[in-house]
């Protein structure tokens, strides 16, 4: 059985992310999505520049990048600062809440380094149980 702690405010009376029209179901796939993770962790509490931030998380295109960062700065999570310089120039920095996500997101990565053997071997098991049934 799985139990939540349901928040409450004046717009969500009952926020509960395992009901399908909960809003906080959009949040959970935002922190959750695989860049975000990755963005959040490769800006650390560093502000940092569009192309050290792509060079620093590698296989993300620019245009999932772009993405990326305008949902993190839709939703609080990442500062965009434009510099009106000649090139502009424009810098990233978590918020105070997308510095609050660091440390379950750092949890996350921890778990799935620690994990990494158990996993590879469960899914070399998987395979070959699972070969001879095609």
């Amino acid at each position: 059985m799985v139990t939540t702690s349901v928040a409450q405010d004046e717009d969500h009376p009952a926020l509960n992310p395992y009901l399908q029209g909960c809003p906080t179901r959009r949040i959970l796939d935002r922190i959750g999505d695989r860049w975000t993770v990755l963005v959040v962790g490769a800006l650390g509490d560093e502000t940092v520049r569009f192309s050290e931030l792509r060079r620093r998380v590698e296989g993300i295109s620019q245009k999932m990048l772009t993405h990326t960062l305008r949902e993190l700065e839709r939703d609080g999570l990442v500062r965009r600062t434009v510099h009106p310089e000649v090139p502009v120039r424009v810098e990233y920095t978590l918020t105070d809440a997308g510095q609050s996500l660091r440390a379950p997101l750092k949890a996350l990565e921890a778990w799935s380094i620690s994990h990494f053997g158990d996993i590879r071997a469960a899914q070399a098991d998987y395979e070959s149980l699972h070969a001879a049934d095609e």
